[in-house]
C-alpha cells in the first residue's frame, strides 16, 4: 500500500509485433534502424515481471475486458465493495 491507495502491480503482457504496430511515435522504427539503442525488446532484453498481481493477455482480452478485471481487483483491494467504483 502506498498512503491510502493500494499498490497492484499490473503486468500488459503484448507481443512485440503488436506492440510495434501500435507505436504512433516510430519509435521501434528508429530502433530498429540503430537509430536509438538501448531500446527494450529490440537490442536490450525485456524482463517481464514475476510477481504481477494482474496480468493482461492482449491476445486474450479485449481492452474492456482488462479494465473490468482491473478495476474489480483494485477496488476489492481497496476494500471497497465491487459495485462500488466512484467516478
Amino acid at each position: 500500500m502506498m498512503g491510502d491507495v493500494p499498490f497492484l502491480e499490473i503486468f500488459v503482457d503484448a507481443p512485440l509485433a503488436t506492440v510495434e504496430a501500435r507505436d504512433v511515435k516510430g519509435l521501434y522504427a528508429k530502433a530498429r534502424r540503430g537509430e536509438l539503442v538501448n531500446f527494450t525488446g529490440i537490442d536490450s532484453p525485456y524482463e517481464a515481471p514475476e510477481g504481477a498481481e494482474i496480468h493482461v493477455q492482449t491476445e486474450k482480452n479485449t481492452a474492456e475486458e482488462a479494465a473490468s478485471v482491473i478495476l474489480d481487483v483494485f477496488l476489492n483491494a481497496s476494500g471497497r465493495p465491487l459495485g462500488a467504483r466512484s467516478r
